[in-house]
C-alpha cells in the first residue's frame, strides 16, 4: 500500500517529506520520524478547555469579597456615601442608579440594608443579616433625582435627593 504524502512547504529531511499520513490511520509522520496522533491532539485540546472551564467556575463559586460585591452594580462609581459603622457605594450607568452597603467590619453577619428611590416612585429595598454586603439594588431613574438609604448594625445614613 502506499502512502499518502502532504507537502505543507517545509523543506524534506533526508528524502523524507515533510510528513506522511498513513492510510486507515489518523496519525502523520513528521519529519525525522516522530508520529503525531491526532488523538492526543485532541485529548490535550480537551484538556486545556476542561482546565479553562474549572477555572472560570472556581472564579464564580468562590466567596466574594467587597470588591467582587462592588462590581455587581454595572456603570461608574458616583458617589461613596460613609456612616459611623459601613458606608454605601453608588453606581449609574444610562439612567440606572445602582448602590451597595458595605460595612466597616466584615466576617460575623449584621444587620444591614440598602434603599434606593426615584424621585416619584417607591423605594427598592434589599435588607436582611449579610456577613458582606447588602444589595445591590437598581433602579431606573432617567433624569430624576434619587434618594440612598443604608444601614449596618445601629448606624445608618440617608442622602436626600441627590445626582438630579
Amino acid at each position: 500500500m502506499g502512502e499518502a504524502r502532504i507537502d505543507i512547504g517545509v523543506p524534506a529531511v533526508r528524502n523524507h517529506p515533510p510528513y506522511v499520513l498513513r492510510p486507515y490511520t489518523s496519525t502523520l509522520i513528521a519529519a525525522g520520524g516522530t508520529t503525531v496522533d491526532s488523538g492526543a491532539i485532541r485529548r490535550r485540546l480537551a484538556l486545556g478547555v476542561a482546565v479553562l472551564t474549572a477555572s472560570g467556575l472556581l472564579a464564580l463559586v468562590s466567596p466574594g469579597s467587597a470588591q467582587a460585591a462592588a462590581s455587581s452594580c454595572s456603570g461608574r462609581k458616583v458617589r461613596t456615601l460613609p456612616f459611623t459603622t459601613g458606608s454605601v457605594h453608588v453606581y449609574k450607568r444610562g439612567g440606572y442608579v445602582c448602590a451597595v452597603t458595605f460595612p466597616k467590619a466584615h466576617g460575623s453577619r449584621k444587620r444591614m440594608s440598602v434603599s434606593v428611590q426615584a424621585r416619584g416612585g417607591r423605594p427598592v429595598i434589599d435588607s436582611g443579616h449579610f456577613a458582606h454586603h447588602a444589595g445591590p439594588v437598581t433602579v431606573h431613574a432617567g433624569h430624576r433625582c434619587v434618594r440612598i438609604k443604608g444601614s449596618v448594625g445601629s448606624g445608618s445614613m440617608s442622602s436626600g435627593w441627590i445626582l438630579c
